[in-house]
């Protein structure tokens, strides 16, 4: 691979990792509710599932797609699904005292999980591969994957952190109640260009 290339590979993953989308949306979300302390395995699911995903993508996963339409649809209506619930979860998270007794981040094993559901994952990884290691060699495939981990994790990292941030703004449950549902309207804001090609 070529330095414009890499370069290039670089900065598609930096956009990609740092603009708004489901991940980022309920890291912000965690930062909020829970802190970045209690929020590092979510983003540490995120960035390694994210990575896994992206190898197994470009060691073949795509070509399901290809040779089954009807697998994509499928995928669709599950993500479709899965991001309601997590809205109306986000929508509904208790106050930042009570969620510390009761509340639970996002686990390293579910966040992982969360990126075979998430269509801006889904997108991300195609796109990448089919850019980026178009002979699907392993050795192009990994380094795909490594530069997404590399810059994935510092990006959404970053929304955890602003998400903290938040919470010393958010210190009564109106400003908590209406950052949560604007969040939870974000989130399914995304799901726009799944639903609407």
């Amino acid at each position: 691979m070529s330095l414009e290339i890499l370069l290039a590979l670089i900065s598609f993953a930096f956009v990609t990792s740092i603009t708004p989308g489901p991940n980022n949306l309920m890291l912000m979300a965690s930062g909020a509710n829970f802190g970045v302390r209690r929020t590092v395995p979510h983003m540490l699911g995120v960035a390694l599932g994210f990575v896994a995903m992206v190898a197994l993508v470009g060691l073949g996963l795509a070509q399901i797609f290809d040779l089954y339409p009807v697998s994509r649809t499928v995928l669709q209506v599950i993500s479709v699904i899965y991001m309601l619930w997590l809205a109306w979860k986000i929508a509904t998270a208790a106050a930042p005292k009570d969620a510390e007794t009761s509340g639970t981040p996002m686990t390293f094993l579910q966040a992982a999980a969360f990126q075979w559901v998430n269509p801006k994952a889904w997108a991300m990884a195609l796109s990448a591969i089919a850019v980026y290691a178009p002979d699907r060699s392993l050795a192009a495939i990994l380094l795909v994957a490594v530069i997404f981990g590399a810059v994935n994790l510092p990006s959404v990292g970053s929304w955890a952190w602003m998400g903290q941030q938040l919470k010393y703004v958010l210190t009564n449950a109106t400003r908590l109640r209406i950052f949560n549902w604007t969040m939870a309207a974000l989130l399914l804001a995304s799901l726009y260009p799944v639903l609407f090609p």
